[in-house]
């Protein structure tokens, strides 16, 4: 009898930790979330669940002998909050430290993980402009792309204790439950939405439902290594974002926040809504992956049809 695959996700319980662990359990997986909570909130039926403190190595180190793929999604939400310094310094610390745990324990287990899957962010690129974006493209300039490169390199020692390491350079992930879609549909809804700036900066974007998909394909089956870019094939600007959004609702969209309200409002921040970027998912596809929802459209229609069918 073939034994269960056996995962580790760290940030098991956020919007894509608690979808991923639960397709897992859904197929027969054995998986163990790593959490700062002793009984922590959301943890899907069926997962077991490890306390450790996102810092140091600890007995939860146990829960990483033999395991078939970790998981690394710990990190706290960039688009909460001003980017005061106090801000950046725990944004920094609640990717680079659990990474660093993680890579330190594997160091103690004497069977390794065969796979991290450490998360990343399209940020990395920085705003880029009308430039198309593959995996191999420079990394930015600004603080994202710094955290992003801090929280990369964290996890490099990996690929030294051979571990197998996929960066997940991961767009804007839509789902209706959290995330960012969550937040823009209130407005929206009540007709009171427009573009951001002048709207023509890039979003890349990716379904909830392909972001779960292709963290499972590349711990699955994909001998991939290195950084992976993690969105749909084809980006949108939020011009065309808003439009489409707006035409999902069956509202109109026609305001438009201006760039100095939004730094007036948000700060450095406003970086992040103002610039963007045009990321393609070039390895990703070329090993085969396919999207269940490539387009913004389709993608907006099957998140808000649920919704609509309830009213």
């Amino acid at each position: 009898m073939t034994a269960a695959a056996r995962y580790v996700v760290a940030g098991g319980t956020g919007l894509i930790g608690r979808r991923l662990v639960a397709a897992w359990l859904a197929e027969g997986a054995e998986v163990t979330v790593l959490s700062r909570a002793a009984e922590p909130a959301g943890l899907p039926a069926g997962a077991r669940a490890a306390h450790w403190d996102g810092r140091t190595v600890g007995a939860w180190a146990d829960c990483l002998e033999g395991a078939d793929g970790v998981v690394n999604l710990a990190g706290a939400n960039v688009g909460e909050g001003r980017w005061t310094q106090q801000r950046k310094q725990r944004l920094r610390a609640s990717r680079v430290e659990p990474t660093r745990a993680l890579v330190a324990a594997f160091e103690r287990v004497s069977r390794r993980p065969r796979a991290l899957l450490q998360a990343s962010a399209v940020g990395y690129y920085g705003d880029r402009g009308d430039e198309l974006l593959g995996d191999e493209a420079t990394r930015g300039r600004g603080f994202l792309p710094e955290l992003c490169r801090d929280w990369e390199l964290e996890s490099a020692a990996a690929e030294r204790l051979g571990v197998r390491r996929v960066l997940l350079r991961t767009g804007i992930v839509l789902a209706r439950e959290g995330g960012a879609l969550a937040k823009m549909l209130p407005a929206f809804r009540l007709g009171v939405a427009g573009a951001l700036g002048d709207g023509r900066q890039w979003f890349s974007w990716i379904h909830l439902d392909d972001c779960v998909a292709a963290i499972r394909f590349l711990a699955e089956g994909s001998a991939l290594r290195g950084a992976v870019n993690v969105m749909a094939p084809e980006p949108v600007t939020n011009a065309e974002l808003t439009r489409t959004l707006a035409r999902a609702c069956r509202r109109p969209a026609r305001l438009r926040l201006p760039a100095p309200v939004l730094r007036l409002l948000f700060g450095e921040m406003a970086e992040v809504l103002l610039g963007g970027q045009r990321a393609v998912p070039e390895r990703l596809s070329a090993a085969g992956f396919r999207f269940a929802h490539p387009r913004i459209d389709d993608a907006l229609a099957a998140l808000l049809a649920p919704a609509r069918a309830r009213r």
